[in-house]
């Protein structure tokens, strides 16, 4: 049974992914590991955490939380010499466009520092499978939709997605020249209960239950490709059990396939890109409909409520793009899988959440 590092693991992807490995009680240990920042709330991180301690308390694997920095590469190679990981989720990295715009300094510590770091743990004390958190900013304003893993990825539009694209690289050229295993996963727009407040779903909600307007940027125009958690989830989970490109991890590491489309030119290079997204965007205008829709449902909106006259119409933003849009073909061809959560529903799910625990 395996060892498994989840970094990152009091954030909205990170806390949802260690709760499923409990569940499944297929892993012999987990270790989660962040450095509660206060980005956003630390006691939504530490609610996270609760829960899954108390889901550990029912599991069959060793679990255990540590507080660090991924970029004290020091503290970093004792954690990976004290437990020899088997496969290494990288979640950690700070979150948030705009932010990475105001606080350059935070988001190039994290995700190229940090990134690197836990890069170099993994050299060191070699890993079967390293899979990365990237995210659908690379793509940039690509208006070629929807997006492939195979698309020009060398125009991002923010200091966040420039940090993902490096760490992208990063990992490919790990992959190159020490031969590790490594798979990215490029996200887009997730939601659901217990997410992150600085994602519009969640801000909106907020800013409405105050009596506040919502801007919607780019006049409302923009398109988002929204992804719900189990979904995103499901698709670590398969990649985990996979291994790189479909390689069964099981069979020492051997290739079985190397099908994914791959930003990679050479086949031998064990490193795979994979969208994971709906692949079914909604415009924003559409959008704050179906959130209202939600709210209501869940008895926090009252019924007369319009979601279209308590907006603000904004320019769009610097870093922001138009669109997202993941094609998920790869990832249905080499996992079996695609996100099938409806984002009626997702919502739906999220409200109550809300409701629960406002």
């Amino acid at each position: 049974m395996k060892r498994i590092l989840v970094t990152g693991s009091a954030g909205f992807i990170g806390a949802h992914l260690v709760g499923r490995l409990l569940k499944d009680g297929t892993a012999a240990c987990i270790v989660g590991l962040d450095n509660l920042n206060d980005y956003y709330s630390v006691s939504l991180k530490e609610a996270r955490l609760r829960e899954n301690e108390r889901l550990a308390a029912a599991s069959s694997a060793e679990y255990r939380f540590v507080r660090g920095d991924i970029a004290d590469e020091a503290w970093l190679n004792s954690l990976f010499e004290q437990y020899h990981f088997d496969t290494v989720v990288h979640l950690a990295a700070q979150a948030g466009v705009r932010y990475s715009i105001t606080h350059p300094s935070a988001c190039l510590e994290s995700n190229v520092r940090g990134f690197y770091a836990v890069l170099g743990a993994c050299r060191r004390y070699p890993v079967a499978h390293f899979i990365f958190a990237s995210s659908s900013s690379v793509y940039g304003e690509n208006n070629t939709v929807p997006f492939r893993e195979d698309a020009c990825t060398d125009h991002p539009v923010s200091l966040y997605a420039a940090s993902k694209m490096c760490d992208e690289l990063l990992a490919y050229t790990h992959s190159k020249l020490y031969g590790l295993r490594a798979t990215g996963l490029r996200f887009c727009s997730v939601y659901g209960p217990a997410g992150r407040p600085d994602m519009a779903y969640f801000k909106f909600t907020e800013q409405w239950l105050r009596g506040e307007d919502v801007p919607l940027y780019n006049e409302g125009r923009c398109r988002r490709d929204f992804t719900y958690i189990d979904d995103v989830v499901e698709g670590i989970v398969r990649v985990m059990a996979g291994g790189p490109g479909g390689w069964d991890a099981s069979a020492n590491g051997a290739a079985t396939e190397v099908s994914a489309v791959s930003c990679a030119t050479d086949e031998a290079v064990p490193f795979q890109i994979y969208n994971i997204g709906s692949g079914r965007p909604v415009g924003m205008l559409d959008f704050i409909k179906l959130l209202q829709e939600a709210l209501q449902g869940a008895g926090l909106l009252p019924s007369e409520f319009d979601a279209l006259a308590h907006t603000r119409l904004m320019p769009m933003q610097p870093g922001d793009v138009t669109e997202t849009f993941a094609d998920v073909t790869a990832l249905q061809r080499d996992f079996g899988f695609a996100p099938q959560t409806s984002l009626q529903e997702g919502l739906r799910r999220f409200a109550e959440w809300v409701a629960r625990n406002r």
